[in-house]
């Protein structure tokens, strides 16, 4: 919010925003008046998939230099890692899903050419 604020600070639906949660919210008033802002470039998630489970992946926020603005993220497991392991399996499980939907096409296809 606080980047957003800072490249378009003009912005009413911004502005709107911050007021009526500022107003709102003295929990709010007090966290924007810090002005604390970090950019989180790299750190750790954990994220709970609802095939795998748990994953816990460190992150690096790479920006698009020819698109300002924009942000990509890489999210990888460490090597050896239950994580590593789930996202292997989720990868592996994503392709026999793809196969299976390309085969089940193909069919369909050969089916109504008959």
């Amino acid at each position: 919010l606080r980047a957003a604020a800072v490249s378009n600070p003009c912005e009413p639906g911004l502005v709107t925003l911050v007021g009526e949660l500022s107003t709102r919210s003295e929990e709010f008033r007090t966290w924007w008046a810090a002005h604390d802002v970090r950019m989180h470039r790299t750190g750790k998630k954990r994220i709970v998939h609802p095939i795998v489970g748990e994953l816990r992946l460190d992150y690096e926020a790479l920006e698009l230099v020819a698109d300002r603005g924009l942000v990509m993220f890489s999210y990888s497991a460490e090597p050896g890692s239950e994580s590593e392991r789930s996202l292997a399996l989720l990868g592996s499980w994503a392709a026999t899903e793809r196969a299976e939907h390309y085969a089940a096409l193909r069919a369909s296809e050969t089916e109504s050419v008959d």
